[in-house]
């Protein structure tokens, strides 16, 4: 039981990980003990079985999730390699299926994408009688359609290198939206690479591009998820959960739910902050790094807890591009797409067409 036990320590590591370089090595360490029967020494047939069932499923998980981290980092041709003699075999994994799927058309492999898609559709259908689920389809639709956002190279499109990090355009005009817009599936359903909040590290390099949080505090923030984290994992989770609660407030006044949730980290910002004069000679409101690591989020809370008092709130814009749905600020009232580059161009291609 040894192996075992080394292996579901292994995977709750890698499931708490914020950092995809470090899931794909403990899911790596994890699937590498899997070199014969996990529970060689169990004398017991009920037990092994029992527990057995349990193990091949959460194998299966830890390789859909190390393919998904791996797929981040753009090492689609590793994720060919480890899924091929898999994906076929399992067509109810419909997790790894579209993981292999991506992998193989950001390889250049499109038509072996749409084969495995034929082959796990005839096998669903046939013995168990159901279809693809939506976000299976609909990666079928987008390789055939040729879908750019597909494509995740090393250096994404549309993107800016901040230190280590890769994040999105500045499209807004305000930090709050700008978080929002950390997103990138609000117009449909999402596809893998749509989050580019990654990793903790990418939400604190964020917060000082936005000049949220200075330098120096930034650099804290990563060394202290570093040494803790768990805590980091759950500040991100925090982040991801208040971005789609903002989202919603933003995009609906009437959304009362969503009101109270952004209202109540607002809150929880101010009792944070602290009143300081910069290097510029003027005075802003700071949080204090007391916050800990959930200071990005809470620095966000404050700025979008500004934008709802603000007049400009009444500008916001959602940009009507097909599956984009980013935010922005249109106070002269002519401005439609949240980029004339991405969003408005594929529209007048389209028309033209």
């Amino acid at each position: 039981m040894i192996d075992a036990q080394e292996f579901l320590t292994l995977v709750r590591q890698a499931a708490v990980t914020g950092d995809p370089g470090e899931r794909v090595r403990r899911y790596d360490q994890a699937l590498g003990l899997w070199r014969g029967p996990l529970l060689a020494d169990v004398v017991d047939d009920e037990l092994r079985d029992r527990l057995g069932g349990r193990l091949g499923e959460l194998r299966l998980s830890a390789l859909e999730q190390r393919a998904e981290a791996q797929l981040t980092m753009g090492l689609h041709e590793r994720v060919v390699a480890d899924l091929t003699p898999l994906a076929p075999e399992l067509p109810g994994r419909e997790r790894l299926v579209v993981a292999q799927m991506t992998a193989l058309y950001r390889s250049g492999r499109q038509a072996d994408a749409l084969q495995l898609y034929r082959h796990t559709r005839q096998v669903l259908v046939t013995e168990l009688g159901i279809e693809p689920g939506t976000e299976l389809m609909t990666l079928h639709d987008r390789i055939l359609q040729g879908d750019p956002r597909l494509d995740r190279p090393a250096a994404p499109l549309y993107a800016v290198r901040v230190g280590e990090e890769w994040l999105p355009w500045s499209t807004s005009g305000h930090p709050a939206l700008e978080f929002c817009n950390t997103y990138a599936g609000w117009g449909g359903p999402g596809l893998p690479g749509s989050d580019w909040l990654r990793s903790y590290s990418t939400l604190a390099v964020w917060a000082g591009h936005m000049d949220l949080a200075e330098d120096r505090l930034v650099a804290r923030l990563l060394k202290q998820a570093q040494q803790h984290p768990d805590e980091a994992t759950a500040a991100l989770d925090e982040a991801r959960g208040f971005r789609t609660n903002l989202y919603a407030c933003l995009t609906d006044p009437e959304d009362a739910r969503a009101f109270k949730a952004v209202a109540g980290l607002a809150q929880d910002a101010a009792r944070t902050s602290v009143f300081t004069r910069g290097e510029d000679g003027l005075a802003h409101w700071r949080l204090s790094p007391a916050a800990g690591l959930r200071l990005p989020v809470l620095a966000t809370a404050h700025s979008a807890a500004e934008l709802l008092a603000d007049p400009r709130r009444l500008t916001i814009r959602t940009c009507p591009s097909e599956d984009c749905g980013w935010l922005f600020l249109d106070q002269g009232g002519r401005r439609r797409w949240c980029s004339l580059a991405t969003c408005g161009s594929r529209r007048q291609q389209a028309v033209g067409a």
